[in-house]
């Protein structure tokens, strides 16, 4: 199985798990941003960047690559993703069907390469083990930015409303779409 495979894998068992949580899932056209998927928790919108674990035989944990790779017929990039990427990392480890949910900060802090210790007779738990199956953070999160979106908007004024204008802009020679412009109600 190929990494693309196993990418699409992971990619479906989080719609899946998100969806069984009640919340919507929305995902971007093409696979040229920095994060897969995003996930609208009560009204909050929760970029969602997805990747998937291996094990590694010589350190007997799995596996996963922080690093955002982008490939083509002759070349693989690697670069560092920003706290600006996305919000949440969710590791899939499929032969335990498990996420690690890893806020971005957390994600990026570990620089090229998170080990994610399964084994139970271990003296001391790893600092990843606080991420399995940490689903809660998310909600947190996004229950946390709407409380400070509301208050941000209670502002005194009268909320804006988005309407279309009737003229189509041309973009490259085809009709785009309309430009909005706001109104106050």
């Amino acid at each position: 199985m190929n990494t693309k495979l196993k990418g699409d894998i992971a990619e479906q068992a989080a719609i899946l798990s998100a969806l069984e949580r009640g919340w919507e899932v929305l995902t971007p056209l093409g696979d040229r941003l920095p994060y897969d998927m995003v996930f609208d928790v009560t009204g909050s919108l929760v970029k969602i960047q997805v990747k998937c674990a291996w094990f590694d035989k010589a350190s007997h944990n799995y596996v996963v690559d922080v690093r955002q790779t982008k490939t083509n017929r002759r070349l693989m990039l690697r670069k560092l993703y920003q706290p600006t990427d996305f919000d949440f990392a969710l590791v899939y480890v499929p032969k335990q069907d498990i996420f690690y949910v890893f806020p971005v900060n957390v994600f990026i802090s570990y620089g090229s390469s998170v080990y994610l210790a399964e084994a139970t007779a271990r003296q001391r738990k790893p600092k990843s083990a606080t991420y399995r199956d940490a689903w809660n953070l998310i909600s947190q999160w996004a229950a946390k930015r709407a409380i400070s979106l509301r208050h941000s908007s209670n502002s005194g004024k009268p909320p804006a409303v988005v309407i279309p204008s009737q003229p189509l802009v041309k973009v490259f020679g085809r009709p785009a779409l309309p430009k909005l412009q706001l109104r106050k109600v």
